[in-house]
């Protein structure tokens, strides 16, 4: 069964919770404890990543049943603003 546009944003929820919460205090996140500052910028390097291959989601014609994440009309603006807040992290450090 295919994922709807709804079902893969909440997976990417995820990549965006652990970016603001990376910028807002690295020595407060579990995941990253005990990594070098070069280690957690790869962490928000991958979840950027990930955020804007999934943003583009889209099927290739009418037999693909890839969700339509990119023609989709949802509000997207908390996972533009986790790249946006990753890349900038990542810049800073």
């Amino acid at each position: 069964m295919a994922q709807t546009v709804s079902e893969v944003l909440t997976a990417a929820t995820d990549s965006v919770t652990l970016i603001n919460a990376i910028d807002a205090d690295a020595s407060a996140v579990s995941a990253v404890e005990g990594m070098t500052q070069a280690e957690i910028n790869d962490v928000v390097q991958r979840n950027v990543d990930h955020i804007e291959i999934i943003l583009e989601y889209a099927p290739v014609d009418s037999d693909d049943d890839t969700p339509d994440v990119k023609g989709d009309s949802s509000d997207k603006s908390s996972y533009t603003g986790a790249v946006t807040t990753g890349k900038a992290y990542i810049a800073a450090n």
